[in-house]
């Protein structure tokens, strides 16, 4: 397989190095060294990084000057919630990760379905995502529409599909995950009714035949091509959508065998683009 028929770009998911509890600088470092032209951060390292001290100001700086896009960041805004206290918590939340956001240089953020989503209907989730993709507007940045396989509402890509029809919006952009894909029993042949600017990103994973469905988790993902996804079928659907964005490498293992975070990059940027290859 050419490794020069991968037509996107690579991208690192902070979660992937949490095991070697890596402050968000070195995290960027690494992903660098390895060879990845993105990073997606997490909220929560941002924060700890500002809160200490750090200049978010210059850790954009240190980004751009490793050559690193920042591609994104995690966050968990409930922005869907039924509780509209808790929603405007969230907003006052969203604000205070914007100015971060802002600072860095950062231009999206994950909007999953958290917080209590159960009784909500598309239409309302299409109008509070709607709402908040207006506040995140005003700094710049881009909230991408995003489905949990075990969420209770909004949790295969047809639902989020009819959301982002429903807000009114022209452009909703969505985040793929094989894995969520997966649990939520999502009909795969969506990923051809998109065209690229429907995509934010999309996360590479992998998961196994067992556990089952029903109760795989978090922790269960793999390298891209370990295990039973679809990933070629996945790679030229992408591929002919258009869409040449990050794919961004997202696991939760507690360990990789040995590896170093250095080394569990760079063997996850070689399983993403064997995986991915077009």
């Amino acid at each position: 397989m050419k490794l020069s028929a991968f037509p996107f770009r690579a991208s690192l998911n902070a979660s992937t190095l949490f095991p070697f509890e890596l402050g968000i600088e070195e995290q960027i470092r690494t992903a660098a060294e390895a060879g990845y032209e993105g990073i997606e951060i997490w909220m929560k390292d941002l924060q700890a990084y500002a809160e200490n001290g750090g200049s978010v100001t210059r850790l954009g700086r240190v980004a751009a000057d490793l050559g690193i896009a920042i591609a994104g960041a995690i966050s968990f805004i409930p922005w869907g919630d039924a509780d509209e206290g808790v929603r405007a918590r969230g907003r006052s939340q969203a604000d205070a990760e914007l100015t971060l956001l802002a600072e860095l240089g950062c231009p999206a953020f994950a909007a999953p379905p958290f917080g209590e989503v159960t009784d909500a209907s598309p239409t309302q989730l299409a109008e509070r995502y709607a709402e908040l993709a207006e506040q995140s507007a005003r700094y710049g940045i881009v909230p991408v529409l995003e489905f949990w396989g075990r969420a209770k509402k909004l949790s295969t890509l047809g639902e989020a599909l009819e959301v982002a029809k429903l807000s009114g919006l022209s452009r909703v952009p969505m985040l793929l995950d094989p894995f969520h894909l997966y649990v939520g029993g999502s009909d795969w042949s969506d990923v051809s009714r998109l065209q690229a600017e429907d995509i934010g990103i999309v996360h590479a994973n992998d998961y196994p035949a067992h556990p089952p469905r029903e109760t795989i988790a978090d922790a269960d993902r793999l390298f891209p091509g370990d295990g039973i996804a679809p990933s070629a079928e996945l790679a030229r659907m992408l591929a002919a959508s258009g869409y040449r964005g990050f794919l961004s490498l997202e696991l939760f293992a507690s360990d990789y065998g040995g590896r170093s975070a250095l080394e569990t990059a760079r063997y996850g940027l070689d399983k993403i683009k064997r995986a991915y290859a077009v």
